[in-house]
């Protein structure tokens, strides 16, 4: 049922894209405007963005509206979904920069746009506190596959459950993205956390970030994976070394984080009609259906 509009932010960048080939192959969503025609595909993105290249192709036009332009085109945007939407709702999703993260989000909660923040990087506790104090809900998670997800609550449940059950242990954190990926991996990150309550003392700036794609190569990524994926490879050793324990989640290419994409903009699309203000919801939250 077409029921939610879509306005992906970030084109054209390589996840944003990703995810709005997946939205234009189902049935049952659309990016913003794209049932009618003469209406052009709207998507805020970055500075970066010329006026050579104020329109991105795919599926059809889309235009790419730069920081300065927003507030304006943003009234323009709202009405076209007044006047075509009033039966179902409008939810943006943000894969730009992690630079644009908490601007981001005071834009969305200053017109009242309910959100799924993709995007890693910014200041985390203000981006959630800022939903909290809005009349929107958002849901804001650092790794959108759900499959990852579930080893992460899987990870969070030993923590609390059997704390300092690695105590004396030491840890090695390597995460490998693309070139571009310009921050440390959000999902490495939030691992820090149960480790440190499984008693390995870590701090998320001791992670080892991997980008040079010849280093890459060396390590087994695939060459059409270099452009796209997401390995990471948790290592815990005793002290005397003679124990070991690795936990290790490859991704190649970008599918499963758009197809958990989706799952969270359905999910927030529920909570919003069950009349859902000021929520943040994460993609635990998704997996549960709660």
């Amino acid at each position: 049922m077409k029921d939610i509009s879509i306005m992906i932010n970030g084109l054209p960048g390589k996840m944003a894209t990703a995810f709005a080939d997946l939205v234009l192959s189902e049935d049952y969503h659309e990016i913003f405007g794209d049932d009618y025609a003469g209406l052009a595909i709207f998507s805020l993105t970055g500075q970066e963005i010329t006026e050579n290249s104020a329109e991105f192709s795919i599926h059809g036009r889309i235009q790419l509206i730069k920081p300065e332009d927003r507030e304006k085109e943003i009234g323009k945007i709202k009405e076209m979904y007044k006047s075509f939407r009033l039966d179902g709702s409008f939810i943006s999703v943000d894969y730009t920069h992690p630079n644009a993260v908490n601007e981001n989000a005071d834009f969305y909660c200053r017109h009242n746009l309910p959100f799924v923040m993709g995007t890693t990087g910014g200041d985390r506790k203000a981006l959630e506190e800022r939903v909290k104090n809005s009349e929107i809900s958002a849901v804001i998670a650092p790794n959108m596959a759900k499959q990852i997800v579930a080893f992460q609550a899987m990870m969070k449940y030993a923590s609390e459950t059997f704390p300092n059950a690695f105590k004396s242990y030491t840890l090695e954190i390597v995460e490998s993205h693309q070139k571009g990926k310009a921050d440390t991996s959000g999902t490495a990150k939030a691992m820090v956390e149960y480790f440190n309550k499984l008693g390995i003392p870590f701090r998320p700036d001791q992670i080892t970030m991997i980008r040079d794609p010849q280093k890459q190569i060396e390590m087994g990524i695939p060459q059409n994976a270099l452009t796209g994926h997401g390995w990471h490879t948790y290592t815990l050793k005793s002290k005397d070394n003679s124990v070991l324990f690795q936990f290790t989640h490859n991704v190649n290419g970008r599918e499963i984080y758009a197809k958990g994409t989706l799952n969270a903009v359905s999910y927030l699309n529920k909570k919003l009609k069950e009349g859902s203000k000021g929520q943040v919801y994460s993609m635990m939250d998704v997996l549960k259906g709660a």
